[in-house]
C-alpha cells in the first residue's frame, strides 16, 4: 500500500483535496532526480565560481591580506574583500553588528575575510587557501563561564518574574539546585548553502538562494551594493532542507556572490563543501543553566530561580528573539507561580549562532524537565506524577510567566491517553524488575510533554501575502511568500486552494517564492508557514470563486450563496456545469480570474521590554513516550521504544503531519544523543564534518515507533482546523534525555545523576562516575 493510502477511508465519493494525504507536490521530481534546486539550474555562459577566505585565527587584529599568489593561479578573476563593497559594508542584520566581510579584526575561526572568483569550482578553492593573512592574534572568550565572568554580551540580558522565587522557595520544604549544560546543533542539511547572482541591465540583480527568507536575501543585497530593494529580485523554487538555518545565514552567500557579480559584470555562483559549511555558519544555540527550585512532598514547585545563559557567538544574528523564546518555553507544560528568570545573551568568539528548529523553545524546555525529573528522583515518586502535578490547570493555574493565558489546554486528557495507550506503569515496573536482575544493562523510560507557542513572537512578521492565477484552460496557479524545505508547505497551500475552488489537487501548482510578486515576506519560519501563506491564499481564491459566483448569479438570477463549487463543478439552482466551462464563459465576459489575498494573525501582542502579553496565536500540544537502554561499562545507548501522540489539529495532509513528527523527534533525539559540536582551546571547530560529527542514521530508529494524533481542531480559527506542526515535535524527543536519565539513576540506586547534553557515551560515563 502506498504511504498516503493508509490514511483514506473507503468511499466511491470524491475526497476533497484538504484532509487528504497527498502526495508532496515534488516527491515524484525528487526520486526521479528531476527536482531542480539551485546548484541544478542551468548556467548562464560565462558564469564564475567563488570560494570564502577564511579566518583561521579565533580572535585578532587583520592587519594585512596578501592575495598576489591566488591571484597569479590558473582559472582565477579576481579577489573580492571589503574594499569592493559600494554599499554598507556592515549586513543590513536587525543590530548591524556584523561586517559583510572582516575588515580591521576577525572574531573567529572561519569567519569570511573575502571570496576568491574562478573560471572553476575547484581552482577557486585552491586559490582561496593560497590568500595570505597577516593576523594578531588576541585573547578569546570560548566559553560561556569566561563570557558571564567578563560581561561579554551581544545583547543585554532579560529578567522576568513573578511572585516571589525566594520566598517560595525559603518555605518550601525540599529544595535542589544545579546546574547544566546542553549543547548546540549543526543543521546538517542535505543541500548546503549555495546562492547564484546574475548581474541584469540597469544596475539590477536577480539572485537564486537556497533560502527561507527571499524578502531579507532582497533586503541584504541591496543594503550592500547600494541599491533600492526593487533592483533585486530573489527566487528560491525549494531547498533540499533547513531547519532554521537558512533563514539569515543564507543572505551571507547571496551578498557574498553579488559583490562579486557587481564588480566582475557576469554570473557568479558560491556553493561551500561540507566543512566550510560547519566552519562559517552558526548553529542551535548551545545554552548554559543555573536554578534553585523549592517544591513541596508532592513534588509542586513553589518557587524557581533559573539562569539561562545563551553562547550567542560572534554577533547577535538572531539571538535576541532565540532567548526570548527560550525564557518564554521555560515553563513548557508547568505553571510557575512563583519565578525568576535571568536570560544572559553571551557573546564569543565562534561562528554566530542563529535559527534553529524551535528557535530556544528546546533549550527553554530541557531545563524544566531536568528539574521535575530531578525533584522525582529525590522524593521518590514516579516523575509522569510530579509532572502532573504542576501541568497548567483549566479555570486557575492557567497564566503564564509572561501573562499570557492558556485557553486551548489539552495537557491532562492528552497525557492521560498516551499514559494508558503506551502502558507506561506497566512498563515502568516491569523495568524497574529488569534493572535488578542486570547489572551492566540498565533500562529508563520517561513521558514528557510539550507546549508550544505558534507565531513570531515579532509580531509584525505574522503577516503574508499570496496570488492565485486561473487559466482560461481552468488549470490555477498559486504563489505566496513562503519557501518550500521540504516540509510540504507548497503541498498544502495547494490543497487549501483546491478545496476553495472545488476542483481536484491536481489542477492546482504552486510556484517558486520570488519577491516580484509577492514582496516584503516574512521568513518561513515560527512553524507558521501554512498558517500564513495558506490563509493568505485560501482568500485569494475566495475572492476569484465569489467573483465567479457572482457572475452565475448575474446570469441566473440567484442568490451567489446558493453557488456551490466541489467536485469539479459548479452547481447553482438552476444548473450544474463543470468548471472549465465555466472559466471558459467568465473570461469571455471579461472576469477577473486571478486575485490576491492578504492575512495577518489576529489577537497577538507583545511587550518586547518587559517580555509579557501574548506572543502566541495558541499552543500545540504533544507528548512522547521513550524506552532506551544504556551500557553501564562503555556508555553506549539506544532508544527501544517511542510512543507519540501529537496534536496537530484537523491535518490539512495527514501523511505530511506524520512525516513532520516523525523527522523533528528523530532530529530532536540526535541533538541530545549523538551530535556534539566541539571546539578546541584555539576555537577551531574539530567536529566540522561527518567522519567526526554523528546526526542519527536508520539504525538508530526505535523498531518500536508509534505515531498518533490528537483528534481535535484547532480551537482558534486557524486554516482548516489545523495546527502548525513543523517545530513542536522536535521537543518530544526531551522524553529520550529524560529516560537516559532514568537508566543513569537507576545505575546508581536512585541517586540524582547530573547529567549533560548531549547523552554521547563519555557523558553517559561521565554521569554515572559523578553519581558515584
Amino acid at each position: 500500500m502506498n504511504a498516503p493510502e493508509k490514511f483514506l477511508a473507503k468511499s466511491s465519493a470524491p475526497l476533497p483535496a484538504a484532509g487528504t494525504p497527498h502526495f508532496h507536490e515534488s516527491a515524484r521530481a525528487q526520486v526521479a532526480g528531476s527536482a531542480t534546486y539551485v546548484d541544478d539550474i542551468p548556467e548562464i555562459k560565462g558564469t564564475l565560481y567563488a570560494a570564502p577566505i577564511l579566518s583561521t585565527v579565533a580572535h585578532g587584529n587583520l592587519k594585512g591580506v596578501d592575495a598576489g599568489v591566488a591571484l597569479a593561479m590558473p582559472g582565477v578573476r579576481g579577489v573580492i574583500t571589503s574594499r569592493d563593497i559600494p554599499g554598507d559594508p556592515v549586513l543590513a542584520t536587525f543590530m548591524h553588528d556584523e561586517p559583510i566581510f572582516a575588515t580591521t579584526k576577525v572574531e573567529h575561526i572561519g569567519q569570511v575575510i573575502g571570496v576568491v572568483v574562478a573560471d572553476s569550482v575547484m581552482e577557486a578553492r585552491r586559490a582561496a587557501r593560497k590568500v595570505k593573512l597577516d593576523i594578531e592574534a588576541l585573547p578569546a572568550v570560548l566559553t560561556v563561564k569566561e563570557a558571564l565572568e567578563q560581561q561579554n554580551f551581544v545583547l543585554p540580558p532579560v529578567f522576568v518574574r513573578r511572585g516571589d522565587a525566594q520566598a517560595g522557595i525559603d518555605r518550601a520544604p525540599h529544595r535542589i539546585s544545579g546546574e547544566l549544560e546542553v549543547g548546540g546543533q549543526e543543521h546538517f542539511y542535505l543541500e548546503g548553502q549555495v546562492a547564484y547572482a546574475l548581474p541584469l541591465e540597469q544596475q539590477q540583480m536577480w539572485i537564486y538562494s537556497s533560502t527561507q527568507h527571499p524578502g531579507e536575501v532582497q533586503h541584504w543585497v541591496a543594503h550592500a551594493l547600494g541599491l533600492e530593494n526593487n533592483a533585486v529580485t530573489v527566487e528560491c523554487r525549494r531547498m533540499g532542507g533547513a531547519f532554521g538555518g537558512k533563514e539569515t545565514q543564507a543572505g551571507h552567500l547571496a551578498v557574498w556572490s553579488a559583490l562579486a557579480a557587481h564588480k566582475l559584470r557576469r554570473p557568479v555562483k558560491l556553493r561551500f563543501d561540507r566543512d566550510d559549511d560547519f566552519m562559517i555558519t552558526g548553529k542551535r544555540h548551545p545554552f548554559a543553566y543555573e536554578y534553585t527550585v523549592g517544591f513541596d512532598d508532592s513534588g509542586l514547585i513553589t518557587g524557581l530561580k533559573l539562569m539561562l545563559a545563551a553562547n550567542c557567538g560572534f554577533s547577535a544574528d538572531l539571538s535576541g528573539p532565540v532567548a526570548d523564546r527560550a525564557v518564554f518555553h521555560a515553563d513548557n507544560a508547568y505553571f510557575l507561580s512563583d519565578v525568576e528568570i535571568a536570560s544572559y545573551r553571551c557573546k564569543t568568539n565562534t561562528q554566530s549562532h542563529t535559527a534553529f528548529r524551535g528557535f530556544g523553545g528546546p533549550q527553554g524546555m530541557i531545563v524544566i524537565e531536568a528539574i521535575l525529573g530531578d525533584i522525582a528522583r529525590q522524593l521518590g515518586l514516579d516523575p509522569i506524577d510530579v509532572r502532573k502535578r504542576n501541568l497548567y490547570g483549566i479555570e486557575d493555574r492557567n497564566v503564564t510567566h509572561y501573562q499570557m493565558q492558556v485557553e486551548d489546554n489539552i495537557l491532562h486528557p492528552l497525557i492521560d491517553r498516551l499514559e494508558r495507550d503506551a502502558d507506561y506503569r506497566a512498563r515502568r515496573a516491569a523495568i524497574a524488575k529488569w534493572n535488578e536482575g542486570s547489572p551492566v544493562i540498565k533500562r529508563g523510560i520517561a513521558l514528557t510533554p510539550v507546549k508550544f507557542g505558534i507565531s513570531f513572537t515579532a509580531t509584525f512578521f505574522n503577516q503574508a501575502g499570496a496570488l492565485v492565477h486561473v487559466y482560461t484552460d481552468g488549470s490555477v496557479q498559486v504563489n505566496h511568500g513562503g519557501t518550500e524545505m521540504g516540509q510540504g508547505l507548497n503541498t498544502k497551500v495547494a490543497q487549501i486552494v483546491a478545496d476553495e475552488l472545488g476542483i481536484p489537487f491536481e489542477r492546482v501548482r504552486a510556484t517558486a517564492s520570488d519577491t516580484s510578486k509577492v514582496p516584503n515576506a516574512s521568513a518561513t519560519a515560527a512553524s507558521s508557514g501554512t498558517d500564513l501563506n495558506g490563509r493568505a491564499a485560501q482568500f485569494a481564491a475566495r475572492q476569484v470563486r465569489d467573483r465567479l459566483a457572482n457572475f452565475i448569479s448575474q446570469r441566473q438570477g440567484c442568490d451567489p450563496k446558493k453557488v456551490i463549487f466541489a467536485h469539479g463543478q459548479v452547481s447553482s439552482p438552476d444548473a450544474v456545469i463543470a468548471w472549465e466551462q465555466l472559466i471558459d464563459d467568465a473570461y469571455h465576459a471579461r472576469v477577473q480570474l486571478w486575485s490576491d489575498g492578504f492575512y495577518k494573525t489576529p489577537k497577538i501582542h507583545y511587550d518586547k521590554l518587559t517580555l509579557t502579553g501574548r506572543p502566541f496565536y495558541y499552543f500545540s500540544y504533544g507528548a512522547a513516550c521513550s524506552e532506551v537502554a544504556i551500557d553501564t561499562l562503555t556508555g553506549e545507548s539506544r532508544v527501544l521504544k517511542v510512543d507519540i501522540l501529537h496534536d496537530a489539529g484537523t491535518p490539512i495532509n495527514p501523511a505530511i503531519d506524520i512525516g513532520q513528527i516523525e523527522g523533528g523527534f528523530i532530529q530532536g533525539m540526535g541533538w541530545l544523543t549523538t551530535e556534539q559540536l566541539v571546539w578546541n582551546d584555539k576555537g577551531y571547530l574539530s567536529t566540522h564534518a561527518p567522519s567526526t560529527y554523528k546526526i542519527p542514521a536508520t539504525g538508530d530508529v526505535p523498531e518500536h515507533f508509534k505515531v498518533d494524533l490528537w483528534p481535535e481542531p484547532n480551537r482558534e480559527d486557524n486554516v482548516f482546523g489545523s495546527k502548525a506542526v513543523g517545530e513542536p515535535p522536535f521537543m518530544l524527543a526531551i522524553s529520550v534525555w529524560e529516560a537516559l536519565r532514568e537508566a543513569a539513576g537507576a545505575a546508581r540506586g536512585g541517586k540524582l545523576v547530573h547529567m549533560d547534553a548531549p547523552a554521547t557515551a563519555e557523558n553517559v560515563l561521565k554521569a554515572l562516575n559523578s553519581a558515584a
